[in-house]
């Protein structure tokens, strides 16, 4: 008898989970409550998987041996809910494809901040030093297709907190925790503390042969640490202080100690600017010498890497005034390290879906740094209420393009127009990479 397993949710992590249990020999059923994208139900179809849409099948789904949720789909909804009820196993997309990816390695990365560029960085680095490598996860390309299309030697997979929690076996060779700010808690109670036992369970299931890369500058992180019984090697990272393994800065010096292994760098050549740019390079840095990557190798990939489109990406320079777009920054925290990294007078572009932010948290550098404010969503009340007293020009709009041209009056040669909005982008836009888009298409028609 074939083990029956459903996949819940046919995005792009349900429908790679989908190839590789058909492959596998499971018995499969993809179930998803919305309509599929095209390109997955027609690879669904071409590969002989039995699915539905718009809608659950519930008795189906409640006889299933094991449920693989896709990380969007929370625990209240309803299904999953009689899911647990009746005892089936619940596993993430990140589980599936460690059971079967074989003599496979895995560099998995988790922050809150930081990671989709840590992760692009460290893989970057591997393709440099001539690694038979993937990069997968919440980054774009699905860990389980990966898997069953195209194995490879090395796995430099992007984790989030939601994947970490359906874990049972998962267990990374090296593990990256950048970072822990409050974001998403509408998915843990609104309790802090479940989001930081969801992301420190990175390390859950490491060895004494594996390795934890972490951020010793991190309240969050250090505070939580001692808490735990380490099963695995840590190495910390830190701006402020010398380690004695592990990477720190010192003036414009990196260093890295790793074994026997001893990289410097100046701070000077990294291609990525700014302070967290710089803990990120670091984190990166200190994996590839943990596998034993040589030093000149990541000397050249640290310098020559090209930053993510959407994450502080240079857009234009329009008479004298710079564009940028970082439709990446989703949340508050994403925003602060942006302008954090401004140092010339900015008009920022703020607003979206709200997923309960603290704009407080960015009124010193806002303050600071910001001479106008362009609101870009549908309801703009608390951005105006946060604001208001501090920046002498807040704009309201409703589309990128008016944004942008309301930007482009407010600035000055030597101005930057930052989009660095600190929300989803669901009330006006299909998701972060279409909001970037059609900013980058309104600056071009300037």
């Amino acid at each position: 008898m074939h083990k029956k397993i459903i996949i819940l949710g046919g995005g792009e992590s349900g429908v790679g989970a989908a190839l590789l249990a058909k492959q596998q020999g499971y018995g499969v059923f993809l179930s998803d409550a919305g309509s599929l994208k095209e390109k997955y139900r027609d690879e669904l179809q071409s590969n002989g998987i039995d699915f539905e849409e718009g809608g659950h099948s519930a008795d189906r789904i409640l006889a299933a041996d094991e449920v693989m949720k896709s990380p969007g789909i929370p625990e209240k909804n309803e299904m999953v809910k009689a899911i647990r009820a009746k005892g089936i196993p619940v596993i993430s997309e990140i589980e599936l494809a460690y059971r079967h990816k074989g003599d496979g390695k895995i560099i998995a990365i988790t922050g809150s901040n930081g990671k989709s560029t840590t992760t692009a960085l460290i893989y970057h680095i591997c393709k440099t030093a001539g690694l038979d490598c993937a990069l997968v996860g919440n980054i774009g390309y699905s860990f389980a297709k990966q898997v069953a299309e195209a194995p490879k030697e090395w796995y430099i997979a992007e984790i989030s907190s939601f994947q970490l929690d359906d874990i049972k076996t998962f267990r990374a060779d090296v593990s990256l925790l950048l970072n822990i700010t409050e974001d998403h808690l509408d998915r843990y109670d609104y309790k802090f503390e479940n989001y930081i036992n969801s992301k420190f369970k990175i390390i859950e299931n490491q060895t004494m042969n594996d390795y934890f890369i972490y951020n010793e500058d991190d309240e969050v992180i250090t505070r939580h640490l001692p808490l735990l019984t380490l099963h695995t090697n840590p190495l910390p990272f830190s701006m402020k202080q010398e380690v004695k393994k592990g990477g720190y800065i010192k003036g414009d010096q990196m260093m890295l100690r790793i074994q026997e292994e001893r990289v410097s760098m100046s701070i000077y050549d990294f291609a990525l600017k700014g302070k967290h740019n710089q803990s990120n390079t670091m984190a990166a840095g200190i994996a590839a010498a943990t596998i034993g990557i040589r030093k000149e190798k990541i000397r050249e990939a640290v310098k020559n890497f090209h930053s993510l489109e959407h994450r502080m990406e240079f857009v234009a320079m329009v008479r004298g005034i710079e564009f940028i777009n970082d439709s990446k920054a989703t949340n508050v925290n994403s925003t602060w390290y942006a302008l954090e990294s401004m140092n010339k007078p900015t008009i920022l572009i703020l607003g979206g879906t709200d997923k309960g932010n603290d704009y407080s948290l960015i009124q010193e550098l806002v303050k600071e740094k910001v001479k106008a404010i362009i609101c870009m969503g549908v309801d703009n009340k608390k951005i105006i209420e946060a604001f208001g007293d501090i920046v002498p020009v807040i704009v309201e709009t409703d589309s990128a393009k008016k944004a942008v041209n309301a930007a482009f009056r407010s600035a000055v040669k030597d101005d930057v127009v930052l989009l660095s909005p600190a929300c989803a982008s669901f009330d006006l836009f299909k998701n972060y990479e279409d909001r970037g888009t059609q900013f980058k298409e309104a600056v071009k028609e300037l």
